[in-house]
């Protein structure tokens, strides 16, 4: 009976930090490349969200489908790299 346990124990284990290393995000470096001034008060308060606060100062997130969108709608605004 302990056996089952601990084989089973070890198989959930297993299959856990597999699909954790398969689903890791990457992470992506943005730079604000232009001016916000201009830009809509909703596109300065994403820039804002994002960590934006100065042109050229890069900040890194991991590339989930939220921050995408953010970068998605400031993308006239910004550069990005995938790490």
């Amino acid at each position: 009976m302990h056996t089952l346990l601990l084989k089973t124990g070890l198989w959930i284990l297993k299959k856990f930090l597999m699909v954790k290393i398969l689903l890791k995000m990457t992470k992506i470096k943005i730079v604000q490349i232009r001016s916000r001034i201009g830009s809509t008060e909703r596109q300065k308060k994403t820039l804002d969200a994002l960590g934006l606060k100065k042109m050229h100062n890069p900040v890194i997130h991991e590339a989930t489908p939220q921050v995408k969108g953010m970068v998605r709608k400031v993308a006239h605004l910004v550069r990005i790299e995938e790490i």
